[in-house]
């Protein structure tokens, strides 16, 4: 019996029809052919490779809902396979004409998203590196002054910021996961702060930190704002957020600099980042010569307002293929599949508040949720956790697992005594469209892991 096919391969017959198009385009060269060192092997050691990549978790099927590894649209695998063939470097024209190009399109599409028709922004490698770019630009043009991020603010900021030698302070977290507006009030009137970092959408809880309010505070104070919404900057496009959430996305135009990953919810492979500036005159901060690769075109070369020199055009091209077919518009498919995922968020969310055994912590904001099983001590629960996490991959459940403060969760309402001040805690990320429709068999699967667990 043949076992049923998890992985796409007809569309290798597109990939074929597009490789012979992009081959004809190039008749006029005389003929020659390519040497491929180690051609005989090659067939033995990807068979290794693909036994190899067999020890992973299965990332791309709806009963993987733990990390935010969502697979990339197959637009944007072809697109970016198809690239390689050319195999294209991003960082000056000479190395890639068609690609940058197609660079500078998409990120204009990503920045109008956000409500920006002038801007200067390219790709990096991720979120990590185009928030670097960030802050490095806000250390430019506010040096020695203090950096503020809320303490669920991702861990990347404190990493660049030793990098950058920026000091910087964590603004503690309310119970909801938000920055705490009067501890940022607070902090800010010292008078030596020079940007303020503002979440929309963290990676351990999916939350929105208030930025309509953090706006007001920039009035005040006179900070220069700085948004990471690598995971939740796609939400932009939905219509069934919060009308609190809705209002931050509202006003993401009004920050200086905006950072998001294509990479997560944009369907992109792995090594799609971007940066992005509302004034474009911050491109003097990058200004430099380079005798051998800028010489070709008058026009904006990429690497010319970027920190990383050489990078894949393939990112772009991937890129730039999928927002052509799924354009970066409210109603459009793509944001259909957020709105389905935020929704499989809330229902799974609603099966824990009526169920006993759990204590979820508040409502998702996007499409990450949060619970704790329900015990005698949040130590208890934090172990009960981890069995529960343990039983349901036995039955091909996969969930994560998050260390995180006890005052996201109402222990007290749920007669758990609180002897430690985090909680182990179990964390879901429903990021795939399909997850809605899989949302049956996931409650399923983790019913009964926890039966399991409880009946030990």
């Amino acid at each position: 019996m043949t076992p049923p096919t998890l992985l796409d391969k007809d569309s290798l017959e597109i990939l074929r029809a597009a490789l012979d198009k992009l081959d004809n385009g190039f008749a006029f060269l005389p003929p020659f052919d390519a040497a491929i060192p180690g051609k005989e092997g090659i067939e033995s050691v990807l068979m290794q490779v693909a036994e190899q990549m067999q020890d992973n978790y299965p990332y791309f099927h709806p009963l993987y809902a733990g990390q935010m590894l969502k697979p990339p649209h197959l637009m944007a695998r072809l697109a970016a396979m198809l690239s390689l063939w050319i195999n294209p470097n991003n960082h000056a024209l000479d190395g890639g004409r068609a690609s940058s190009r197609m660079e500078k399109e998409a990120v204009a599409e990503i920045a109008a998203m956000f409500g920006w028709e002038t801007h200067l922004g390219h790709l990096t490698s991720g979120g990590t590196m185009a928030n670097l770019e960030a802050l490095w630009v806000s250390e430019r043009l506010n040096p020695d002054k203090v950096l503020l991020a809320s303490d669920q603010a991702h861990y990347t900021h404190s990493r660049i910021s030793a990098v950058l030698k920026m000091k910087m302070e964590s603004v503690p977290s309310d119970s909801h996961s938000q920055m705490d507006l009067d501890a940022l009030e607070c902090r800010l009137q010292q008078g030596d702060v020079g940007t303020v970092v503002a979440t929309i959408g963290t990676t351990a809880t999916g939350a929105i930190d208030p930025l309509p309010e953090i706006l007001k505070l920039r009035e005040t104070y006179r900070f220069r704002l700085h948004v990471d919404t690598a995971y939740g900057g796609y939400f932009k496009l939905t219509n069934n957020l919060s009308v609190e959430t809705s209002a931050a996305y509202a006003l993401l135009h009004e920050a200086d600099s905006i950072v998001v990953d294509p990479h997560k919810h944009g369907l992109q492979p792995y090594g799609c980042g971007c940066v992005l500036f509302k004034d474009p005159g911050v491109g003097r901060f990058y200004k430099h010569n380079s005798p051998y690769t800028y010489f070709s075109s008058s026009e904006l070369h990429l690497g010319e307002i970027s920190l990383e020199c050489s990078r894949p055009g393939a990112a772009a091209v991937g890129l730039w293929a999928t927002q052509k077919l799924l354009p970066l518009v409210p109603g459009g498919e793509l944001a259909q599949g957020l709105q389905s995922g935020r929704a499989a968020a809330l229902a799974l969310y609603e099966k824990l508040q009526a169920d006993a055994r759990f204590v979820p912590a508040f409502a998702p904001e996007l499409d990450i949720l949060i619970w704790a099983p329900k015990a005698d001590s949040v130590s208890a629960a934090s172990a009960i956790a981890q069995k529960i996490f343990d039983e349901a991959e036995k039955r091909h459940l996969y969930l994560a697992l998050a260390e995180l403060p006890v005052r996201f969760f109402d222990f007290d309402a749920a007669g758990v005594t609180v002897d430690q001040e985090t909680v182990t805690c179990l964390r879901s990320t429903l990021m795939k469209p399909e997850h809605l429709d899989w949302l049956d068999q996931i409650w399923d699967i983790l019913d009964s892991a926890t039966n399991a667990v409880l009946e030990q």
